[in-house]
């Protein structure tokens, strides 16, 4: 008596040991889930969002100043020589003798200064491209997210159908 009992445990411990039990879980504790993953995301990539704007505004601020400065004394330049034009020989000699080495002093002041501001554009520049990307890779992993969600949601309809198929087919029997 014992033995019959016991005669089908091996072939039911294999049995058991290959099949994969999943545990099931209600849709609406799916869907609960993933607005809960959702809510937590979406709040985040707007404030990132709403930060690069603002820098980018910011930079942009920055980048219209300068060029105005660079307008300016592009400008304080041009009038320089414009000014030594109208003079007599004799006072222009005496002001070239005498600023001469002023505005040599100047213009390489100046070319300093111009470089300094393209080298502080160029990294803003570069910061900006970098932020950009970080928002791109940012929406993108949460289109990932989004997606894969999607996708679960998806298979837990299939196997949902599958099991009602089942339901009735044992309802049929």
């Amino acid at each position: 008596m014992l033995d019959a009992g016991i005669a089908d445990l091996p072939r039911l411990s294999h049995v058991l040991s290959q099949t994969r039990h999943f545990e099931l879980l209600p849709l609406s504790t799916l869907q609960t889930a993933q607005q809960g993953v959702i809510d937590e995301l979406a709040p985040e990539v707007e404030r990132l969002i709403s930060r690069v704007e603002a820098y980018v505004e910011r930079l942009e601020v920055r980048e219209r100043g300068l060029r105005a400065r660079a307008e300016l004394q592009e400008g304080r330049l041009g009038d320089g020589v414009r000014t030594m034009g109208g003079r007599s020989g004799a006072t222009m000699a005496r002001a070239r003798q005498g600023s001469a080495g002023g505005r040599e002093a100047k213009v390489q002041q100046q070319q300093v200064v111009g470089a300094r501001e393209e080298l502080k554009a160029k990294q803003l520049r570069q910061k900006k491209e970098r932020l950009s990307y970080a928002v791109e890779r940012l929406q993108m992993q949460a289109q990932q997210t989004q997606r894969k969600l999607r996708m679960s949601m998806a298979a837990q309809e299939s196997r949902r159908g599958e099991m009602d198929d089942e339901d009735e087919d044992e309802l049929a029997r």
